[in-house]
């Protein structure tokens, strides 16, 4: 087994995508999930020399990885500018710094204006002062996948330079994201094969959407490690995504191993999707909502006749479950397997009436949620034992600036009645804190509001409906509901209240 070090970029690389700006405490707390849940190699935090929050948000992190004996793991991008990247190495704490050169002879040319000779040179002095400062040094050949199509002498010239230089890896970087798979396969082989006292380590761009793809081909050509960001942040296009990449690599290349755990990956998604303000999109591999959905009723009913549409990529792997959409593809299998987690049975007869009613829904776009058949059940076998237990009666809601929102409800629990008062950051709020009252006075449990989705249809009309989705928590369970509305608080109560009777 080929051990493949991985080292994570989101928080360098990364924030070089538009929009996104990590504070020093979000920095802190990627780096910390980062090396101790995910357990990457290494993680390359900051480019020196950006600002004085960049600075800080540096020194935080290897204060406390200093800390826990992990200070190596920590690198940061400097540049060939003298004493002044080691100056702000030496304010930082960081101990390795990854040094950013020109990979290709017309990066050289016309940006440094500079011969070979010249830049080795300064290169070999910078790295004279890194050693004598006790700092480790990497190097970034920039523009080296260019470098490798166009001028390739001079990249081997320059490799030629660096294995008589005291270095720990040569970092390849394909800056554009122009590389097709064989060319990072023919290019890192060629150069594993002639240097192979050289740690080389690989870092793919995804500007043709082949990031993966790379990094799987430059793996087999005997790269040493791997550079991958979280949610595939980056430039452009971004960069080869850590998710993705690492199910790659343990489901088609078995002879390789890597120190990640996979059970963190969709943990440490969520957080940056959190801390960027980027969302996953529901299609994203491995990490986005519905990609351990199915969605046709043939495949629900298929993985019920020994799981015929199962893959190596089971979402247990990552600490996910396997769920089953409701719309017009859905099945009887599709209905039958969400009853089942419902604990709700129905007879064949049944099921087919609630099926065909799924399905009309589905045809006029609606989104339909498991916690939404116990109501199409009540709607299309008219049973009354499935109606409401729980009644919002009546709620008033003020909002006054300068002031707390203020909020009074009544609300029914079976033949009981309640009434409360509270205040909160807003109407919505206000109406949950008075609900929570009510609850807490019954000791009854009440569930966490995990996620709360809007959704209008485009037109830019003031009165159209407002569809509000909240995820919610109960038990280690997540479900949705949805209320809609003209009103977008009137609808988020609406879903709250199937989420009263879902619990019920």
């Amino acid at each position: 087994m080929r051990y493949i070090e991985i080292m994570d970029t989101t928080l360098r690389d990364g924030e070089q995508t538009s929009g996104v700006s990590f504070s020093a405490l979000e920095k802190l707390a990627l780096a910390q999930v980062l090396l101790t849940e995910v357990r990457v190699d290494r993680v390359e935090v900051a480019s020196a020399r950006v600002s004085a929050g960049e600075l800080e948000a540096v020194q935080q992190i290897t204060r406390w990885a200093d800390s826990v004996g992990m200070l190596d793991r920590v690198e940061v991008l400097t540049f060939v500018d003298g004493q002044a990247s080691l100056d702000w190495m030496r304010t930082s704490g960081a101990c390795v710094m990854n040094l950013l050169t020109k990979g290709s002879l017309n990066h050289l040319t016309h940006q440094l204006k500079k011969t070979p000779a010249e830049h080795f040179a300064d290169i070999a002095q910078v790295v004279a002062d890194a050693q004598e400062a006790g700092f480790q040094v990497n190097v970034y050949l920039e523009d080296w996948s260019n470098g490798m199509r166009n001028s390739p002498e001079y990249v081997l010239q320059y490799l030629d330079f660096l294995t008589t230089q005291p270095i720990r890896r040569v970092l390849l970087p394909d800056t554009l994201g122009v590389l097709t798979p064989a060319e990072s396969y023919t290019f890192v082989h060629q150069l594993v094969s002639r240097y192979p006292q050289l740690h080389f380590d690989f870092h793919a761009h995804n500007d043709y959407d082949l990031g993966v793809a790379n990094i799987m081909e430059a793996v087999r050509a005997g790269a040493h490690g791997l550079h991958l960001t979280v949610n595939g942040l980056g430039e452009r296009a971004g960069n080869a995504p850590l998710a993705s990449s690492l199910a790659v690599l343990r489901d088609f290349m078995p002879n390789v191993t890597t120190g990640v755990a996979e059970q963190s990956l969709y943990q440490v998604s969520k957080i940056v999707e959190t801390f960027s303000g980027l969302r996953i999109p529901d299609n994203k591999p491995v990490v986005g909502d519905n990609v351990f959905t199915q969605t046709a009723g043939i495949h629900a009913d298929g993985d019920k006749k020994n799981n015929l549409y199962f893959n190596a990529l089971l979402p247990e792997r990552f600490g996910r479950t396997r769920s089953y959409a409701l719309g017009k593809m859905s099945g009887k299998a599709n209905i039958d397997n969400n009853l089942r987690e419902l604990g709700i049975t129905l007879s064949d007869e049944e099921l087919k009436k609630v099926t065909q009613r799924v399905i009309e829904l589905g045809d006029q776009k609606a989104v339909i949620t498991r916690e939404d058949l116990p109501y199409i059940i009540a709607d299309v076998l008219g049973q009354e034992s499935t109606e409401s237990r729980v009644e919002v009666l009546n709620y008033s809601l003020t909002k006054t600036r300068g002031l707390k929102s203020a909020a009074a409800v009544q609300v029914r629990i079976d033949d009981e009645e309640f009434e409360e008062h509270a205040q909160g950051d807003g109407q919505y709020d206000a109406f949950m804190n008075a609900l929570k009252k009510i609850y807490e006075c019954k000791h009854m449990p009440f569930p966490e509001l995990t996620d709360y989705a809007v959704r209008i249809p485009t037109g830019g009309r003031t009165d159209a409906l407002c569809e509000t989705i909240i995820t919610w928590k109960v038990a280690n369970r997540e479900f949705k509901t949805r209320g809609l509305d003209s009103d977008q608080t009137v609808s988020a109560i609406k879903a709250t209240q199937k989420m009263l009777n879902t619990i019920e």
